[in-house]
């Protein structure tokens, strides 16, 4: 009998374990190596901690080449290190012309230049492997102090917030993937969360995390199962961004399962969270008290329901509706 193939989307938590764990033992420079839930790896280098990070844009073939460079950002900073060193490998659909691969590097110049990052190189393609341009990135970054922040760092009685309200990324993949049925709804697709991380880590959070495919639920399950406990959400909820709300409603979708990039989770200790909302509330971020970290596995509302966990998010199952 033949098995069944995999659902599009990213690799599910339990097979992207087993994966992991038949790489050999890491060499001792590697600080962090691959692990579920964190958004980068850290190699010991002569100068600090080598922050890496790498990821595709696939779900959408619309401004991919800024996309890049911002959720690559984005993976770096949450480590605690400033974005510095860009590569991207470019893959170009059949019938692709120049003014479209101009196009597509004048948004990626004019993202590096917003975030002072550097293009260090990549590899560039027309291939009839793709039907719309996708773009890998690698982002670097370097913490000279050799200190960063990791997924896993929360512990029992920490509270997490949510610095930014979700889903921002799955709005605008789909007003513009689903413009027809979505009418006259535009949200701006900010989704750097850069300049909060940084701050967040000045701060002394001990972890942070970039929800991204799965959204928020994804997010919060990867947090609580990179530091082997589980979080309680609070009753409030959620900060959410209307308009990619009215988005999900619209698709009959689950806005706690949409791409979520422009959202970020930071935990701190109890005794310095008050100050640290304080701190970013008053340097004008959004930001909500999500839940608070306890014995025990999973993520859970006050009254004992499970969060579901989306492995699969749900703008691939809208689009793959149209």
């Amino acid at each position: 009998m033949a098995a069944r193939p995999l659902d599009a989307g990213k690799l599910p938590a339990a097979l992207l374990r087993e994966l992991l764990a038949g790489a050999a033992p890491p060499p001792p420079e590697i600080l962090l190596p691959p692990r579920i839930g964190e958004d980068a790896g850290v190699v010991e280098v002569t100068g600090g901690a080598l922050i890496v990070a790498s990821d595709p844009v696939t779900l959408t073939g619309h401004g991919v080449g800024a996309h890049a460079v911002v959720v690559n950002a984005n993976d770096v900073a949450v480590m605690g290190a400033r974005p510095r060193w860009f590569l991207a490998t470019v893959l170009l659909p059949l019938a692709t012309g120049e003014e479209d691969v101009r196009r597509l590097f004048a948004e990626m110049h004019g993202a590096l230049e917003r975030l002072d990052i550097a293009l260090l190189g990549g590899h560039t393609e027309v291939t009839g492997a793709v039907t719309q341009p996708v773009v890998v990135g690698q982002m670097l970054g370097l913490r000279e102090d050799g200190r960063f922040v990791v997924t896993g760092g929360v512990g029992p009685g920490d509270v997490v917030l949510q610095i930014g309200p979700a889903p921002v990324e799955g709005a605008a993949v789909l007003a513009l993937e689903a413009a027809e049925r979505l009418g006259g709804v535009s949200p701006a697709p900010c989704i750097s969360v850069v300049a909060p991380a940084l701050r967040a880590a000045a701060l002394g959070a001990k972890a942070l995390h970039d929800p991204t495919e799965g959204g928020l639920s994804a997010g919060l399950h990867e947090l609580a199962e990179a530091s082997g406990l589980k979080i309680r959400l609070e009753p409030a909820g959620a900060l959410w961004f209307e308009p990619g709300r009215a988005i999900c409603a619209e698709l009959g979708i689950d806005p706690w399962g949409v791409l979520a990039s422009g959202t970020l989770l930071a935990a701190f200790a109890e005794d310095r969270a008050s100050a640290a909302r304080a701190a970013l509330e008053a340097e004008g971020y959004s930001l909500v008290p999500i839940g608070r970290a306890e014995d025990g596995t999973g993520v859970e509302w006050a009254d004992g329901r499970a969060l579901p966990r989306y492995e699969r998010d749900e703008v691939i199952r809208a689009l793959g509706g149209l």
